[in-house]
């Protein structure tokens, strides 16, 4: 086996009014070196990784086992050497990088030929639904949606924009944030939440941030949930605004908030929330337009 590497960005989901249909790739990554290795030896180099106390209960192994059993390949020992700058139950796509790098670790190491396609289907079937694996996977903006026949999705131009996050110390559990929501929704209700979304994608599309930015701020799918569970959530999106945020949304389910501002304005915002949340881990990100990547080593 040539020695080879994985990388994978965050991920965050939603972007306001797209609900479980749109994602953005960021640039914070999760990545693997390895190679071949007589017995499995893994070292983790990060605060945002769960502890290795065994090989078979490593989530990204498990997911490249079961890959490779998928096509009736053993999947053979490696040394691991694992880094990761995506914060865990944050909103940021840790699961869903953990997801796609296992695929593309069993497709490496095994010679899989896995196509794109196949890897959006198998990462989505692990996943639950595309908003989070398919930017992972293609990078930059993606929509995406699961249909009777197949994953269908849409890879949109991004205008150029500064994107601040906003990281709480205090995590939120996917489950958490989903039990927030109701069961079912009213039609009018659905119809002017579905109709936002459209205006979102139509303003990106055109370029014009502005709209953009007050569709992001007027969803009606998840937000007013969760918006009781997420700490600072009226004040980070009411200060953004005024400090010349297009708009602000979560990301994810939460609890961390992202802000689209325009170019060059980024830096003043992070400056300015860096006083005002001490305790907040505040950034300027850039969109990742890449998705995952291989690249041998050796």
């Amino acid at each position: 086996m040539t020695p080879f590497r994985i990388r994978v960005p965050a991920s965050s989901a939603n972007v306001g009014p797209g609900f479980d249909s749109m994602g953005l790739a960021l640039n914070l990554y999760l990545t693997l070196d390895v190679s071949a290795s007589a017995t499995w030896k893994i070292e983790q180099h990060s605060s945002h990784l769960p502890e290795v106390t065994d090989v078979d209960n490593h989530y990204i192994v498990t997911i490249a086992r079961d890959i490779a059993g998928r096509w009736n390949q053993e999947f053979p020992p490696c040394k691991m050497t694992v880094w990761s700058d995506i914060p865990l139950a944050r909103g940021l796509g840790s699961s869903a990088s953990a997801i796609v790098a296992g695929i593309e670790l069993a497709d490496q190491a095994c010679a899989l030929a896995l196509t794109r396609e196949k890897k959006l289907e198998l990462a989505t079937e692990m996943e639950g639904h595309p908003d989070n694996v398919a930017p992972a996977l293609m990078g930059g903006f993606v929509i995406s949606t699961v249909t009777d026949r197949a994953i269908d999705w849409v890879q949109l131009p991004m205008p150029d924009a500064d994107v601040i996050v906003y990281i709480p110390e205090a995590g939120l559990m996917t489950e958490a944030a989903r039990k927030a929501l109701p069961d079912t929704y009213q039609r009018e209700l659905a119809a002017s939440a579905s109709a936002r979304s459209n205006v979102l994608v139509a303003s990106l599309a055109s370029g014009d941030f502005h709209l953009a930015g007050n569709m992001m701020e007027c969803d009606l799918f998840h937000e007013p949930y969760r918006a009781e569970l997420i700490p600072n959530y009226d004040d980070i999106r009411s200060e953004a605004k005024k400090s010349g945020a297009y708009g602000t949304v979560l990301s994810g389910s939460g609890p961390t908030m992202m802000s689209f501002a325009p170019t060059g304005k980024g830096e003043s915002i992070v400056s300015h929330f860096k006083e005002l949340l001490p305790d907040y881990q505040v950034a300027l990100l850039q969109i990742d337009h890449d998705g995952a990547v291989i690249s041998l080593q050796g």
